[in-house]
C-alpha cells in the first residue's frame, strides 16, 4: 500500500497529488516523476517535506539500493 493510499484512510479522504503538491509546496510534476521512479534527483529539502506531510520516518519513503 503506498503511503498516499495509508493516508487517505487515515484521514478518510481520497488524497491525489495535486493535494500532495499543495500541501508540501512540491510541484505536481516532481512528484509524478519520483512515483515512477523517473525522478533521481530529489533534494533532502523535499524529502523532508514528504515525511512531514505522511508523518513517516525518512526509511518509509526511500530505500537505498546499492549499485
Amino acid at each position: 500500500m503506498t503511503l498516499i493510499e495509508q493516508k487517505s484512510i487515515r484521514d478518510g479522504v481520497k488524497i491525489t497529488l495535486k493535494d500532495v503538491a499543495l500541501a508540501t509546496d512540491i510541484h505536481r510534476a516532481t512528484l509524478s516523476r519520483m512515483v515512477n521512479m523517473q525522478h533521481r534527483n530529489v533534494t533532502t529539502e523535499t524529502i523532508d517535506r514528504l515525511c512531514t506531510y505522511f508523518e513517516v520516518p525518512v526509511e518509509q519513503l526511500i530505500e537505498h539500493i546499492p549499485d
